[in-house]
């Protein structure tokens, strides 16, 4: 009976932590800390890095429309 009341516990804390966050609050929540790139002038360099020791570029958008023309 013990367990139960753990389970019905957990249950409980975990389902009260979860909200629904509107689509204009979205960016007050965001931290800029919890960016993937948190300074873009800085990736911006590493990306341009990486293409000049790989002879290669491309991979993250552009160019092109399919018609052979870029």
């Amino acid at each position: 009976m013990k367990a139960y009341y753990a389970i019905l516990l957990i249950t409980t804390v975990v389902l009260t932590g979860c909200t629904e966050v509107l689509p204009r609050q979205r960016g007050a929540l965001a931290l800029p800390q919890m960016a993937l790139t948190p300074d873009p002038l800085e990736f911006g360099f590493r990306q341009h890095t990486a293409f000049s020791k790989e002879a290669a570029g491309g991979g993250y958008g552009g160019g092109g429309g399919g018609c052979g023309c870029n």
